[in-house]
């Protein structure tokens, strides 16, 4: 069994990316510049924002957050969007989800730029990304194809099971490893809560990529004996061991499923990491213009 750590993995794609930073700078003036959108006072949402804005620092990109009021009306937001849209100097642009309830997220999502929209969400670039067509993917798919792609991990003619069905995880995972390319090539099957059989389908899986959301729900009988498990879930326990009071675990129950497994991913230190590292990744495509080329 081995240790997929998304931590090192990632280190090494910052210092990739901090080189061609440089490299950027020396010879054009201008880098890689990420904004983000962040409406009220979500703790989880205010530390990842924090957390991609140093870790922009750290790699050299320029970052901007536009901060706003919980009751910020739909509006105003769509008038943020536009904004950074027309500011040349911007390069990417996320919106920090959830939205308050009042304000339809899909609509916001959807009046992103698609050339700046590094996260992956826009139905021009989930669209391009089905047919093959060069996009922006998004970031926890793409973080877990990089992982794959440097463990040398094999998946062409591969029977892959994805556990969820989200727009940001499960169906881009599926559509991406049974595509023509490496890592893909993959038999892929889906899974969710309405699925019968389950625990049959994902034993026989040569790779099984969970994101349920659901606690410690894969466990050791439910994995085949020298499988690839890819653990996307992330959730806080009690703990009276850590200062903190609180663990953090995964989707998987680690301990009694890693024995089996040929590569595992651990929680925290696994997918989590890669998921800023691939958007960085996507914010130096976009100030290269290497999706959709220049925009007049």
């Amino acid at each position: 069994m081995e240790i997929i750590s998304g931590k090192d993995i990632s280190k090494a794609i910052r210092k990739e990316i901090a080189e061609e930073v440089k490299r950027i700078r020396d010879k054009d003036g201008k880098v890689p510049h990420l904004a983000a959108i962040l409406v009220g006072e979500d703790p989880a949402s205010e530390t990842y924002v924090n957390s991609k804005g140093k870790s922009c620092k750290e790699v050299g990109f320029d970052s901007s957050t536009y901060r706003f009021e919980s009751d910020v009306s739909e509006g105003e937001l769509l008038e943020a969007v536009e904004f950074i849209n027309k500011d040349p100097e911007i390069d990417g642009l996320i919106v920090q989800l959830p939205l308050p309830p009042h304000i339809d997220a899909q609509k916001v999502i959807q009046h992103v730029a698609p050339e700046k929209d590094v996260d992956g969400f826009h139905p021009v670039n989930a669209g391009r990304m089905m047919i093959g067509l060069p996009a922006y993917i998004p970031a926890t798919p793409n973080g877990i194809l990089e992982m794959i792609r440097r463990s040398g991990i094999e998946t062409s003619g591969k029977n892959c099971v994805v556990l969820g069905r989200s727009n940001i995880v499960g169906k881009p995972m599926s559509l991406l490893m049974g595509r023509n390319d490496d890592p893909g090539n993959a038999t892929v099957t889906v899974c969710h809560s309405r699925t019968r059989d389950l625990e049959k389908i994902t034993a026989q899986a040569d790779i099984l990529i969970v994101a349920i959301g659901k606690q410690e729900f894969v466990t050791a009988d439910m994995v085949k004996d020298g499988a690839v498990v890819i653990d996307v879930g992330i959730h806080r326990v009690p703990s009276a061991e850590k200062k903190s009071g609180f663990r953090l675990i995964g989707d998987v129950a680690f301990d009694e499923v890693s024995p089996k497994t040929s590569y595992i991913t651990p929680v925290p230190g696994g997918v989590g990491p890669m998921t800023i590292a691939s958007l960085l990744m996507n914010t130096l495509k976009a100030s290269k213009k290497e999706i959709y080329g220049p925009v007049e």
